[in-house]
């Protein structure tokens, strides 16, 4: 199997969440450093895909302003993080698709280029970035590389009313790279965790 290169890939930002742990706000949207979360993941996974896009369900036009195109679910209700994946695959021009969760402003320059990699040399149709916490292994599911002829698996599985991405994935091949650095995948559910991130 050939290598994958960036141009391969569209990259997602999953922006589409309810932000119900931050009172509801809309987290793609809350500062950081001077730039919405989102566009912080933006310009941190531009360099490693060919295209970008944006999955959020509300103030689309402030994530268009981003200058990418943005998708909303498909689904009612914010059914959680495979209605993006789901909106993301409909939408994807290219092989592969990988996904970005937009409260995670410092993950890995190399996050793309190691998903792919592990991919081919495993045969798989799904890689995921996983941490080391307290000598375990803990798989970090929304940071996710994988092929686009996977959207009539993923169609038919919400179809059949499912919504957990683990059971998902489980259908199929997946690959799983551990990252060293499990500080770089910190996520700000809350805001309090937002001013974690702020530089002391």
């Amino acid at each position: 199997m050939a290598s994958i290169t960036p141009d391969d890939i569209t990259g997602l930002i999953l922006a589409g969440g309810r932000g119900s742990r931050m009172g509801g706000l809309d987290k793609g949207l809350q500062n950081h450093l001077g730039l919405p979360l989102a566009m912080q993941a933006l310009l941190r996974l531009q360099p490693q895909v060919g295209a970008v896009m944006v999955n959020a369900n509300r103030n689309l036009g402030a994530y268009e302003s981003m200058g990418v195109p943005v998708w909303p679910d498909a689904l009612a209700d914010y059914p959680g993080p495979l209605a993006g994946f789901l909106a993301g695959l409909e939408h994807c021009d290219t092989p592969y698709l990988v996904t970005v969760p937009c409260d995670t402003p410092n993950f890995p320059g190399d996050l793309v280029e190691r998903l792919a990699s592990a991919l081919v040399a495993e045969g798989a149709e799904i890689a995921m970035a996983a941490t080391l916490e307290d000598g375990q292994v803990q798989v970090q599911p929304v940071f996710c590389l994988m092929a686009a002829s996977l959207l009539e698996s993923l169609v038919a599985f919400i179809q059949g009313g499912q919504r957990k991405i683990d059971r998902w994935t489980g259908q199929h091949r997946c690959a799983t790279v551990v990252f060293d650095d499990a500080g770089a995948f910190f996520n700000a559910n809350t805001l309090e965790e937002l001013q974690r991130l702020q530089p002391r």
